[in-house]
């Protein structure tokens, strides 16, 4: 399988919205662009660390990895129920466990290990990178439900029913799974 390891960019709180980020991750070539939707106490604490990570340093999280701290493989496996899934794998004992993809870049933010991703599922779920953008596109398959339909109230609301459609389609999907 191949793989191409993701740098992370940034965050942003998305316009409009108290509670939720958007995780800006790219390959190491920086051009192609993974766009990952989170909850707002995980952008919180991603904050905290990029704006002062020595302030961190005995916070729980920190303080049981210097504890306990085995080398650590993170590679987005695919998307389901609207949310990347990563397995953490501990290389010492092969031990695996699935988190969000969020949730790896916390931890990719405090141990430095990488995050991998298979490369078709790049190429599928990525845009292209550019580093003066003012936006960024979302996948439809990376929403969760309760915000899909929030969404789909807006478009046909606004009348934009092309948009309408697709999200009906995929909530369509998603229930037949």
């Amino acid at each position: 399988m191949e793989r191409v390891r993701l740098n992370f960019e940034n965050i942003q709180r998305i316009v409009g919205s108290d509670d939720l980020w958007i995780i800006l991750l790219t390959d190491e070539e920086r051009r192609n662009a993974l766009t990952v939707v989170c909850d707002d106490l995980t952008g919180r604490q991603i904050m905290l660390r990029l704006k002062n990570a020595k302030a961190c340093r005995h916070m729980l999280p920190e303080s049981l990895l210097q504890m306990v701290y085995d080398p650590l493989e993170m590679i987005i496996v695919g998307v389901f129920d609207g949310q990347y899934q990563v397995v953490l794998m501990n290389l010492q004992n092969m031990v695996t466990h699935r988190i969000r993809l969020s949730d790896a870049v916390l931890l990719h933010l405090i141990t430095r290990e990488p995050i991998y991703i298979e490369k078709g599922l790049m190429t599928m779920q990525s845009s292209p990178f550019d580093a003066e953008a003012t936006g960024v596109s979302v996948p439809i398959n990376t929403i969760d439900v309760k915000r899909l339909k929030q969404i789909l109230g807006n478009a046909v609301e606004e009348e934009n029913y092309e948009l309408a459609s697709q999200i009906r389609d995929e909530l369509k999907r998603r229930t037949k799974q």
